[in-house]
């Protein structure tokens, strides 16, 4: 029974577009960082040196990428590219406005509050403690040897 249930599952799902799934994620994240290097030399032409530009950079698409969570649209782009949208900057910003915006309803405290790093939390926890890590090795490794 189990054996002809397997069988006609997998006979109804679709089968993934791994081809079409890679090449727009490709598409739009070369899009996104193409954006961000536009906006980034926009800054230098202000008279920006290049590490006060990188700021600024990080956090205009920061903050697009928080206008365009709440506005709908960036939802819109994560359907069809994947992780072309989730690891650039952007979806950093995505992930912290999506919970605030659904969870607004409950209160600012309760609501957003606490549920604002319900998603980037743990990943900001695994990347302050390796890199916390990281930088103890290197500094035992740099000044015992």
């Amino acid at each position: 029974m189990d054996k002809n249930y397997k069988e006609y599952v997998d006979k109804i799902s679709p089968k993934p577009t791994y081809i079409k799934n890679y090449i727009l994620a490709f598409v739009v994240g070369g899009t996104i960082c193409v954006i961000g290097q536009i906006i980034n030399d926009a800054y230098m032409s202000f008279g920006l040196d290049k590490l006060k530009s990188a700021g600024a950079t990080s956090m205009t698409l920061i903050f697009i990428g928080a206008f365009l969570t709440g506005i709908g649209v960036y939802d819109l782009i994560g359907k069809r590219a994947g992780a072309g949208s989730i690891i650039p900057i952007t979806g950093f910003a995505n992930s912290i406005v999506s919970p605030a915006m659904e969870y607004k309803r409950e209160g600012y405290v309760m609501g957003v509050g606490a549920n604002l790093f319900k998603v980037a939390g743990p990943v900001l926890v695994y990347g302050i403690g390796s890199s916390v890590l990281c930088g103890l090795i290197y500094y035992t490794i740099k000044f015992v040897i």
